[in-house]
């Protein structure tokens, strides 16, 4: 490791879009007043770590990496502990100003001034204006105003009120650079919120915060294509998966999805869990019911059914559930498998921490058994995993990442404090919209348009077509995107079609998640 530090290397992987110039290759190019005496490849993750919320700085580094990813191998380390000439060895230093005012060591700001090839997310421009005013930056400083939208590619992408204010940079006079985004402010003017000047790209803010599928997060995904492979073609691709089917599903709808997404040239993902349960009988007028896949052969012959029309099936936990105790509700689908939760007095879902005995040979146990009852069930166990609700704590994730036999996981994912060496108790979910090897170790298939929500549940509320049409045509900003979404087919055709002809006249085609590994 070049820093000497034993925080994260992820390897690079076979990893396919935005990959036209890949790291380490000669097409994405270094940047004048790089020192030809290193090979440069990979990406280097500075964050910051002091202060009262210093613990993001590598929740942010862990989210940085995982966008890095997509092209190729990365390491994170703490500002503080940046040598000189460091970021020379690498094709690019994206650093991570989450602190304010974080001592920046005057190595580092030698080396962005001598012309290093950087990415700078949000604070401590002020820094290095302050050390080399000839930069090309004038000033830089915080003002309150928020934005009420980012501009990209000639769309208007959102910004969430709570994101607070940005970094104001302005440059010097005369300096060349190249206004990346722009910031819509209150006042009906513009300025810019993706800049570069030199070897500088500045960005105003940190946009892991508040993150949505509509947001200007977009801009950093598709921004590392333009840093780290100038030359990836325009290339939009979609992904649809039939969710929550188990036991319990109904064969009929299952065939009538299949047979719809077949007849519009759509791959499809089928996210199986092989046994339900509902203890108490909530839907059964009180008698308790438990089913397995091998106990329901209409089922499972519309699964080989679904396989025929061009279904992939994936592997959607065990149980989907809890045993012993509802989390939160004693039904599996709508139960937590991985993690411990409970609904509140407001009607909000608060996640409570692992499970008891949670352990990776405790995760193992649940892989191991799902196995075994989808060979019972005669059919293959997928080498697809998607967590149930998308929450598993760390030492599941990783469990999971180093079984055999799992290739790949499908899925939003948690990520926790710790993972890069640090502490702290706090967590981040994030979104991709392309495929990445992520910080557990394994390739990560994206889902980035959430599932048509009929009605508000807890803290989610109505998501319809139109909203999660919306949210794919936004997502069209990043050069090389996958654009994902879920669909429980308990809504049998009522809105599907709609969502996959609505895509597909935008310009995405519908492939299966095994074509992007």
């Amino acid at each position: 490791m070049v820093i000497g530090i034993a925080l994260v290397v992820v390897a690079a992987s076979s990893l396919s879009a935005c990959k036209t110039s890949p790291i380490g290759t000669s097409g994405a190019g270094p940047s004048p007043g790089r020192s030809p005496a290193y090979p440069q490849s990979g990406v280097l993750v500075l964050y910051d770590t002091g202060g009262q919320y210093g613990s993001l700085g590598e929740l942010y580094a862990v989210q940085a990496g995982n966008l890095a990813s997509h092209f190729g191998a990365w390491q994170a380390v703490p500002v503080t502990k940046y040598t000189s000439g460091t970021a020379q060895k690498y094709l690019l230093t994206i650093y991570i100003g989450s602190t304010y005012d974080e001592p920046l060591p005057a190595a580092f700001l030698a080396d962005v001034a001598a012309g290093a090839h950087v990415l700078w997310l949000g604070g401590n421009l002020w820094q290095l204006i302050g050390k080399y005013p000839g930069i090309g930056f004038q000033t830089a400083t915080i003002d309150d105003a928020a934005p009420t939208g980012i501009r990209y590619r000639g769309t208007e992408l959102t910004r969430n009120a709570n994101a607070g204010g940005l970094v104001h940079a302005v440059l010097s006079q005369g300096v060349y650079s190249t206004t990346l985004a722009e910031a819509e402010m209150p006042d009906g003017t513009s300025r810019p919120w993706a800049v570069r000047v030199g070897g500088v790209t500045y960005v105003a803010e940190v946009p892991f915060t508040y993150a949505s599928f509509d947001d200007r997060y977009l801009v950093l995904a598709d921004l590392l294509c333009d840093l780290l492979a100038p030359k990836t073609p325009e290339r939009h691709r979609a992904l649809v998966r039939i969710e929550d089917v188990g036991p319990h599903s109904d064969p009929a709808q299952l065939r009538q999805i299949a047979d719809y997404l077949h007849s519009r040239n759509a791959p499809f993902a089928v996210a199986v869990f092989p046994v339900y349960d509902d203890a108490a009988g909530i839907y059964s007028g009180g008698v308790p019911v438990h089913k397995t896949l091998s106990g329901s052969p209409q089922v499972v012959a519309a699964l080989r059914y679904m396989q025929q029309q061009g279904g992939t099936l994936i592997m959607h936990g065990y149980t989907h559930g809890f045993a012993g105790a509802p989390n939160p509700y004693g039904v599996s689908a709508e139960d937590y498998e991985f993690y411990r939760a409970h609904v509140d007095a407001a009607g909000t879902v608060v996640l409570d921490g692992p499970v008891p005995g949670d352990s990776a040979a405790w995760a193992l146990g649940r892989l191991d058994s799902a196995r075994q009852e989808w060979t019972k069930a005669g059919l293959t166990p997928p080498d697809i995993w998607e967590f149930p609700h998308y929450t598993a704590s760390e030492t599941d994730y990783r469990a999971i990442a180093s079984a055999p036999g799992i290739r790949a996981r499908y899925e939003q994912v948690l990520y926790f404090n710790g993972i890069l060496g640090g502490s702290g108790t706090r967590s981040v979910s994030q979104y991709f919209p392309y495929l990445v090897k992520d910080a557990y170790g394994t390739p990560v298939i994206p889902e980035t348009l959430g599932n048509v929500a009929t009605q508000r549940f807890n803290q989610h509320g109505v998501r319809l077509t139109p909203d999660l049409l919306a949210s794919a045509r936004r997502q069209l900003v990043v050069r090389d995107n996958v654009a994902s979404f879920f669909y429980h087919p308990f809504l049998g055709l009522q809105y599907l079609p709609e969502l996959i002809e609505g895509m597909q006249q935008m310009g995405y085609t519908f492939v299966s998640a095994p074509s992007l590994l």
